[in-house]
């Protein structure tokens, strides 16, 4: 019960980190993160766990890594192949020799094959907590590719070196030719074995398609199973899981890529649950950290042997040498690449802004917990709580400094290169046009897919909206303003009328007590879809929404069930026509000289449904309504949403344009319910 209530109690921290992001952006989220875990594990009550190296790994980095892998961009990162593996292998043996030496030399307590381990686990840069710097702060392109590059890189490299270094301060021995073929064979065996075992699990979702399996839930779990199986598999055989699920996750887009049919569902649910799911990933990743530093800090404070002003002040010193180590490589490497390529070297800001987003993170806590406590010969390891000390600081002395540093250096842009790229000078309007291309490209698919004629009418239908509304000037108009609140309000007006007549109906029992709860629920969505309301801003599921029309208006059953949904049907359309009829009386009464043309409006609507009712029109010769086109529109509409979220986490957008964007698309929504 005491871990199901620290999970619990996480996972409202996550949300309340987001909460805390939006009154202060200027913080990343993975600091606001470790500060509430750090306060979650000092409450009296508070969360008290104990840090399994293993488990994280698999439960955390696997994931993590094999999204990264999956969502890089390939042609990017082979165009980048050079930079990429000279930070993420060569930088990382020379961190381990020169820090490795220096942190002996300042501290001759830690032993010199403890201090190449230190130096090894404290080399890897973290690629969670890259992504969430190069999002807010608006790092250049090649810069964020290169750093995502060496981060699902240098994992690998780290932690082998680091293994190495343990193997040889318990055990006294180290073979250096030994050490490089291992390296080699655990790296290259840990790419060819994820590829292998990634392309193997794609193999047998297709083998089930082919067998009539299309249950897009399995398929989904099937996914998210992947990256387990990979790293498992991997550590079970002796080669690298970290760099098998890397590939794994490339294979997994290559593939994707390479599919004839998009199967647009499965791919719709994928991402939504990935994105689920890497959300809660993500943020327990730094919640745990957090919660593990008052536990380390207080060990230290306790120990009389070490001053906590000089622990303090090796950590300050070790993030310097790591940082100036990183700067010094990339200003040779630039020099030594403007000369072989005869361009212009790069600028010393974009080196120094690389040098500084080598932030450290989750693997470094992990590889530094995993130190074992004694020994070969059964003393204890030297100086293990002061090595896990040094890892934690330097973890948030790099995250501080990169938060601190990069906003100065970082050009601050409004919009990314892929909205600028639509030439406008507009920020506003080019990021929409990325928006409504966005649900036009889905619409177009979710269309193809269903490989008929019918479902044309919503692509047209909703093309037409959208000219419609980006011809309206609401922001910048209060005339047109003032007359689009007249008429949601002469709306909200005629769906008070539309609920009284369907509970007065449902009384007197004209009307079965299902389909009026469900056509009451219908009314509810709709208010808050124009309310826009805190309190009723509810939203349903495209699930929920399709089960509220198929649960009363399908006719696609045999039988008894068959023909009492027809019954039902008939008798949602005549309600409807009552409905339509009593918010006419209801709008037409509310008539002043203020709204009278907002209100008419409504009314022509309210009379053109009420014809369009009479007439059978949209609805079948058996009284089935045809909610295809509706259910296809909301999926688009839910992709812009996800485009507008996902332009302004990774810095395309600030949050001023962000809030314009979900306005125009709720005004479109809105448009959408009210007919």
């Amino acid at each position: 019960m005491e871990t199901f209530l620290a999970v619990l109690l996480l996972l409202g921290l996550i949300a309340a980190s987001n909460i805390v992001n939006r009154f202060i952006p200027f913080v990343p989220i993975p600091l606001i993160q470790i500060g509430l875990g750090v306060i979650a594990a000092m409450v009296p009550t508070g969360i008290h766990m104990s840090f399994e190296p293993e488990l994280f790994f698999v439960l955390f980095i696997a994931p993590l890594l094999f999204n990264d892998g999956k969502r890089t961009p390939r042609d990017e990162l082979w165009n980048l192949r050079a930079p990429i593996l000279l930070l993420a292998l060569g930088l990382v043996f020379v961190t381990v020799f020169v820090a490795g030496y220096a942190i002996h030399w300042m501290i001759p307590a830690i032993p010199l094959a403890a201090s190449f381990a230190l130096a090894a686990i404290l080399s890897p840069t973290d690629a969670v907590a890259v992504s969430s710097l190069a999002g807010r702060v608006h790092l250049p392109g090649s810069i964020h590719r290169i750093l995502e590059g060496e981060s699902l890189m240098n994992d690998a490299s780290g932690l082998v070196a680091f293994k190495f270094a343990i193997a040889a301060a318990v055990t006294g021995v180290f073979s250096l030719p030994k050490a490089a073929l291992s390296f080699v064979l655990i790296a290259a065996g840990g790419l060819l074995l994820g590829a292998l075992l990634s392309f193997l699990l794609i193999r047998l979702s297709v083998f089930l398609r082919r067998f009539g399996m299309e249950d897009v839930t399995m398929h989904v779990l099937l996914q998210i199973l992947t990256p387990f199986i990979i790293y498992l598999i991997s550590e079970e055989i002796g080669v690298s899981g970290i760099l098998a699920v890397v590939a794994g996750g490339v294979v997994n887009a290559i593939e994707k890529d390479r599919a004839v049919s998009p199967q647009y569902k499965l791919q719709l649910v994928s991402a939504s649950t990935w994105s689920v799911l890497l959300f809660i990933l993500n943020g327990m990743v730094f919640l745990i950290l957090g919660v593990s530093v008052p536990d380390v800090v207080e060990v230290i404070y306790h120990d009389q042997s070490l001053n906590n002003f000089m622990v303090a002040g090796y950590v300050l010193v070790i993030t310097m040498l790591l940082i100036v180590l990183r700067f010094l490589w990339i200003y040779l490497y630039s020099i030594f690449e403007s000369r072989r390529l005869k361009v212009v070297r790069s600028p010393l800001k974009s080196q120094l802004i690389t040098s500084i987003s080598g932030v450290r993170g989750a693997v470094t806590l992990a590889g530094a917990f995993s130190i074992p406590l004694t020994l070969g010969d059964g003393s204890l390891f030297p100086q293990r709580d002061l090595i896990i000390a040094i890892a934690a600081g330097v973890i948030l002395m790099s995250l501080l400094i990169a938060s601190v540093l990069l906003p100065l250096l970082a050009e601050e842009e409004e919009t990314a290169a892929v909205v600028l790229k639509e030439g406008t000078g507009n920020p506003e309007l080019a990021a929409r046009s990325v928006v409504i291309d966005a649900g036009m490209t889905m619409l177009r698919s979710l269309v193809s897919e269903t490989g008929t004629g019918s479902a044309q009418p919503a692509l047209l239908e909703f093309t037409d909206k959208i000219d419609r509304l980006c011809g309206l000037k609401t922001e910048n108009d209060p005339k047109a303003e003032q007359f689009r609140r007249l008429g949601i309000e002469a709306r909200l007006n005629g769906l008070e009328a539309e609920r009284t007549e369907l509970r007065r109906m449902t009384e007197n029992g004209m009307l079965p007590a299902p389909v009026a709860v469900k056509m009451e629920e219908l009314l509810d969505h709709k208010e808050a879809v124009l309310c826009r309301r805190f309190d009723t801003q509810v939203k349903f599921s495209l699930t929920e929404i399709q089960r509220l029309l198929s649960g009363i208006f399908t006719g696609r059953l045999s039988g008894s069930e068959g023909r009492q949904a027809i019954q039902n049907a008939e008798e949602a359309r005549k309600a409807k026509i009552a409905m339509c009829q009593a918010a006419v009386t209801a709008v037409s009464s509310g008539i002043n000289e203020t709204n009278r043309e907002a209100a008419q409006l409504v009314i022509d609507k309210y009379e053109k449904m009420e014809s369009r009712l009479e007439q059978g029109d949209g609805w079948s010769k058996e009284g089935v309504i045809d909610d295809q086109n509706f259910e296809l529109k909301l999926k688009a509409i839910q992709e812009q949403r996800d485009t507008v979220q996902q332009m302004y986490q990774n810095g395309a957008i600030n949050l001023k344009i962000a809030g314009k964007l979900r306005r125009f698309v709720d005004q479109l929504e809105t448009s959408i319910w009210e007919d």
